[in-house]
Order: C-alpha cells, then sequence, then structure tokens
C-alpha cells in the first residue's frame, strides 16, 4: 500500500469537488426531459422522496464508509469495502464495480464532453447563424457520423488531455483547483440562460409563447400518475444518475479526509448544492427556451429522444433568434456549462483508478494518471467511431445504469448489516457538524435497501429483454470489452490482494 496520501487543501475545495463530481450532464439535459415524461410537477413527489430516502442515505453511507477505508491507508473501494468486513474477501471482488464503473462511464462521458467543448467553438465562430433548423440538426447528425473525422475526434483527444493532465496534478492541485473555477462559472453561466428562458416574452425576439409558460408546463403536476410503479422507478433513477452515487467516486474522494472531520454537514452541502443546479437551474432553462420557441406539442415530441437532440440540436438554432451577440453569448454559456459539468465529474472518475494504482501497486501519481488516459484512449475510441451503431448507449446502460444499482444495493446492505449499523452510525456522526435526526438510522437500515431492491428488481425484465434481443456485432463486441474490462480488473485485485498478504507474512 501506498504510505504517503494526498489530501484535500481546504473544505470548501472538498464540497465544490463532490457537488462537480454529483453535477454532470444530466442535471440539464436528462432531468427536465424525465420530469416532462413523468408527469411534469407530480415527478417532484417521488423525486424528492427517493432523495430524502434514498440520495441522502447513500451519500452518508459513501461519504462514511471512505472515510473509514482512508484511515487504513486504502483509497478504492475494492479495499474500502473489504475493510468494513476483513474475513470474507468477497467483498473485494464487489468493490470492483467501484473501479470498472469510472472506467466505462469515463470511456463514453469524455466523448460526450468533447460535444460540448466543440460547440463552444462553433458557437464564437457564429456557425449556426443563418441556418435553419433542419441544418442545426443535420450538423450534430453530421458530427457524430464522423462524416468530418479529424474535429470530433480532435476535440475528444484534447479532452482526453485535459482530464488526464489535470488528474496528474493531484486532488488539491489539479481537481480541487478546477472545481473551484468550473463550479463558480457553471452557476454564472446558469444563471444568465435561466433569466433569458423565463423572461422570454411572446413575440419578441421571434418567441411564440412567453418563457413561463414553458416553466409552468413543467411543474404542473399531472396526480394520475403519483402511483406509478414507472415514475417511482424513474425517480429514483434520476437520484442515482444525478449524484453519481454507486460508482465509487465518492468513497475515494472521502476516503482523503481526515479522521475527524466532518462528513455528515459536507454530504448534505454538496447534495444540496446538485439539487439546487438540477431543480432550479436545471428547469429553466432547456425547457421554457424551447416550448418558448416551438409550442408544447414539439417539444414534448422531441423529448421521447432524450435531451440530447433537445440541447445539441435545436438549442444552438434557438440561441441564434437572439442576434449575433447574444447568440455567441447563450452559447458559450450553455454549453461552456456543460463542459464544466462534465469534467468535474469525469475527473472524479479518474480518481479512483489512480488510488488503486498508487495504494497497490506503489505507482506514482502521473503515470497512473496517463495510465487512466491510455485506458479510456482504448475503450473510448469504438464510442467514437461506432457511435450510431449503438456501441455508446451499451456503454452507458451497463456502466452507467445497471451497474450502479447493483454496486448501491450491496454496499449499503453490507454497511448496515454486516459492518453494523452500530458502527456505522457512528462513523457518519463522529466528527459531525450538525445533528443527524435519528430517524435515518431506521431509514438507512430497512429503508434504503429497500427501496435499491425494487428498483433492482423493477430493472430484471428490462434486463433481461436487453440480454435477450438480438444485437449488431458492435454492441455484441461492446459487450465482451465491457467484461473483460471487469475481469481485468477482477484479476488486478486478486493479485493486490496476494500481495497483500504476503507483505503481511514477511513482516510478521
Amino acid at each position: 500500500m501506498s504510505s504517503k496520501a494526498e489530501s484535500w487543501g481546504s473544505r470548501m475545495g472538498l464540497i465544490l469537488a463532490m457537488a462537480g463530481n454529483a453535477v454532470g450532464l444530466g442535471n440539464f439535459l436528462r432531468f427536465p426531459v424525465q420530469a416532462i415524461q413523468n408527469g411534469g410537477g407530480a415527478f417532484m413527489i417521488p423525486y424528492l422522496v427517493c432523495f430524502l430516502l434514498m440520495g441522502i442515505p447513500l451519500l452518508w453511507v459513501e461519504w462514511a464508509t471512505g472515510r473509514f477505508g482512508g484511515r487504513f491507508g486504502n483509497h478504492s473501494t475494492p479495499f474500502i469495502l473489504h475493510e468494513l468486513d476483513p474475513k470474507r474477501s468477497v467483498w473485494k471482488y464487489i468493490g470492483v464495480f467501484g473501479i470498472f464503473t469510472n472506467i466505462a462511464v469515463a470511456a463514453y462521458y469524455c466523448y460526450l464532453e468533447s460535444w460540448t467543448l466543440s460547440y463552444v467553438w462553433h458557437s464564437i465562430q457564429g456557425t449556426f447563424l443563418g441556418q435553419s433548423a433542419e441544418q442545426v440538426a443535420g450538423f450534430f447528425g453530421a458530427y457524430v457520423g464522423l462524416d468530418s473525422p479529424i474535429e470530433p475526434i480532435g476535440f475528444w483527444l484534447v479532452c482526453l488531455v485535459l482530464n488526464t493532465w489535470i488528474l496528474s496534478r493531484g486532488l488539491s492541485g489539479g481537481v480541487e483547483k478546477v472545481a473551484k473555477i468550473g463550479m463558480p462559472l457553471l452557476l454564472i453561466f446558469g444563471a444568465f440562460l435561466a433569466f433569458k428562458g423565463v423572461t422570454l416574452k411572446s413575440g419578441e425576439e421571434g418567441a411564440i409563447f412567453d418563457g413561463l409558460v414553458g416553466l409552468n408546463f413543467l411543474w404542473t403536476p399531472d396526480l394520475s400518475t403519483i402511483w406509478s410503479a414507472k415514475i417511482w422507478l424513474a425517480a429514483a433513477g434520476q437520484i442515482f444518475f444525478t449524484l453519481s452515487v454507486g460508482m465509487g467516486s465518492i468513497q475515494c474522494y472521502a476516503s482523503y479526509v481526515k479522521k475527524k472531520d466532518d462528513i455528515a454537514l459536507n454530504a448534505m452541502s454538496a447534495g444540496w448544492m446538485n439539487e439546487f443546479v438540477e431543480v432550479v437551474l436545471g428547469s429553466s432553462i432547456l425547457i421554457p427556451i424551447a416550448i418558448g420557441y416551438l409550442g408544447v406539442d414539439q417539444v414534448v415530441e422531441l423529448t421521447k429522444n432524450g435531451g440530447l437532440g433537445l440541447g445539441f440540436k435545436t438549442l444552438p438554432y434557438l440561441f441564434t433568434q437572439w442576434g449575433p451577440l447574444l447568440a455567441a453569448m447563450a452559447g458559450v454559456a450553455w454549453f461552456g456549462l456543460l463542459f464544466f459539468a462534465g469534467i468535474t465529474s469525469s475527473l472524479a472518475m479518474g480518481t479512483p483508478v489512480m488510488a488503486f494504482l498508487q495504494d497497490e501497486f506503489g505507482w506514482k501519481r502521473g503515470p497512473s494518471a496517463w495510465m487512466f488516459g491510455l485506458v479510456i484512449l482504448v475503450l473510448g475510441l469504438p464510442t467514437v467511431l461506432y457511435f450510431n451503431e449503438g456501441v455508446f448507449d451499451e456503454y452507458d446502460y451497463w456502466a452507467g445504469t445497471v451497474s450502479l444499482v447493483v454496486f448501491a444495493l450491496v454496499e449499503v446492505i453490507l454497511f448496515a448489516w454486516v459492518f453494523g449499523m452500530e458502527k456505522g452510525w457512528n462513523e457518519i456522526n463522529d466528527g459531525a457538524d450538525i445533528r443527524i435526526p435519528r430517524v435515518y438510522r431506521f431509514i438507512i437500515k430497512y429503508v434504503t435497501p429497500v427501496i435499491l431492491g425494487a428498483v433492482f428488481f423493477g430493472s430484471l425484465p428490462e434486463i433481461y429483454s436487453k440480454l435477450t434481443s438480438p444485437v449488431n456485432g458492435y454492441v455484441a463486441a461492446a459487450r465482451f470489452l465491457l467484461l473483460g474490462l471487469f475481469l481485468g480488473i477482477s484479476l488486478l485485485v486478486y493479485k493486490a490482494y496476494k500481495k497483500r498478504l504476503l507483505f503481511t507474512k514477511q513482516k510478521a
């Protein structure tokens, strides 16, 4: 194990980095679409219930687990989980999910992140000025279709190198600095666009409806949907997606927190900052602007294909209605905030991988960062070259959805039932700057596992259908790549464990 651990430079830097880990592209592209598809304002009821009964408890569990493991020199989930129950070796292989998920998600996430950087450049250039809606939408199709491969591959490589270089600078010198710059800029850009969105006036700048029409539509509750299991599963899934729980990155960040440093308030602060960005800013930009120009029916139709189409195909065209200067400013603000949301999340994905290499194999910070970059280059290339063949979506489904639920479910059972709720509760409250309501002790032990179990078992029919449906060769190859990645990490964990045993024997 590594004897020299890094640390955070400041509490604010830690909170911003944790919030940056959670605040991602889904806050602005996925959340408003999920709300529209699942009952509008009524979606917020199961959403908030899931946040309070699953999201916040999981944040406390992952912060506490990470800090506890860090106390023994562990900074990646295989051996953080193993530390909770050292007598059983199975937990370290469950912890493989905490490395696998970060690598697999980063492999496609970095490409998505590169789109935002490219669109910032095109917004400054004025590429979309004078184009029709169809031409702007066609630009995105040509981009991901690699009609001109130099630009998309070039921006992807730039993002990959940038992420890797920042990671090589360490926690306080790299990740924390980016969070301190990126998160405030994200909030400023978001506030500017939200103001423009909600103050749109019918008949001005080409708008056909007030911006408040979109906001009202988004938040008008359809209470007939409130008891639908589908809505509750969607709400729970969004909480997973938005808080970045079940990935292993929170545990890694928290493992660098000192033994008596607060985690209770820190976890709450990062969680509520994410919710502010998602619920307040995320709901005030995409949908109000789109409905202001296109109307409710057309936007509802467009959201059937998710938020990527609205965000990349539609919004750049709508910005041009504001004139050259404001169009450029809006484009830079929109794609700039998406870029900062993306990079703060992708940096969090690299940290657990680096920590594993440093702890278990004695690698230095720089080489471990560049090895992570190399792995992402190899695994990510198929998502770039074969995006339209479904490779990107396949990575997202297995690593960005299924893996999160499996890991979080097992993790909370380990924490509450194996490690023990008595010790777990003490760990959460040790050094706490707030008094956590005692009811959460019951919630973490009983309610959160039940919700997670419902999400997992409710997803089994879809998983079965996915596995038994015919797929093309590219998707099949993607599945083999992901399986090979998981098995390869498991082998490294096995070797690391044997190395630890040998070290213990020699020391004895």
